[in-house]
């Protein structure tokens, strides 16, 4: 049995074996020894996850601490395939340094995790459309790094950057379908205008510009980028922008309880 404060006996050999995979990364002969290290830092962390949902006696999705764990866990998942896929020596840097940021707010802002999970959530599709979510976040997190990096570097390889972005929409997309299934099975309807329901669609939408627009506008780079940063910005108002929103106050169901 695990709880939150044993997070960091997890976290922190986790952390050790991502970080030596991305330093082997940049070395062109230690290329699958960065692939092992990675792979181990995901095993030990996602071992974490596991127990927790064992421990809690549900999938551990109902705060944005435990939103948080996914998304540690999926960065250097993503991070690992785009290295292993595009062979990009830098990318796995990135996406351990984003991963570490969030387990140190979840170190640093422990919640109070609760066994008790409310009727709505107790859908079969609410793991699964959770999941999918913080695997699509990660994705277009790993790709809006890119994009930063090519805006500071000015260069014009967006490549890696347009098939991430292409994953991740596929996910956002059977994301919401898992989620509009899950309504109709919690709420008796597919879509209420919610006000995640509402940032979800303009974000998907978003999205779906910029992949528009790379394919109508490929010599218009810099404005696809900054533009694809506008889209993350977006993500971030439907992932937790909105249980700050007056709107969502005491009226959204879809806002994060501690």
């Amino acid at each position: 049995m695990v709880n939150w404060n044993e997070l960091w006996l997890f976290a922190l050999p986790a952390l050790l074996c991502w970080m030596a995979g991305a330093l082997l990364s940049l070395r062109g002969r230690w290329q699958k020894m960065a692939c092992l290290m990675t792979i181990c830092g995901l095993l030990i962390f996602g071992g974490y996850i596991a127990l927790m949902w064992h421990s809690l006696e549900r999938p551990p999705m109902r705060t944005m601490g435990e939103t948080r764990l996914w998304y540690s866990f999926f960065l250097p998942l993503v991070g690992l395939i785009t290295f292993i896929r595009w062979r990009y020596r830098w990318i796995l840097s990135f996406s351990t340094l984003l991963s570490a940021v969030f387990i140190c707010v979840n170190l640093l802002k422990p919640e109070i995790h609760s066994k008790e999970m409310m009727p709505a959530l107790q859908s079969p599709w609410f793991a699964p459309h959770v999941i999918i979510y913080m695997f699509a976040y990660a994705t277009t997190g790993v790709a809006t790094l890119l994009a930063l990096w090519q805006l500071c570097r000015k260069q014009d390889q967006l490549a890696a950057i347009d098939n991430l972005i292409r994953v991740g929409i596929s996910f956002l997309t059977v994301g919401m379908l898992f989620g509009a299934l899950w309504a109709k099975e919690a709420w008796g309807t597919y879509w209420s205008w919610d006000p995640k329901e509402t940032w979800a669609a303009a974000t998907w939408l978003c999205y779906l510009v910029y992949v528009h627009l790379r394919k109508s506008r490929p010599a218009m780079v810099r404005p696809a980028l900054l533009w694809l940063v506008l889209c993350f910005l977006c993500l971030q108002m439907c992932w937790w922008g909105i249980n700050y929103l007056p709107s969502a106050q005491g009226v959204s169901v879809h806002t994060y309880g501690g």
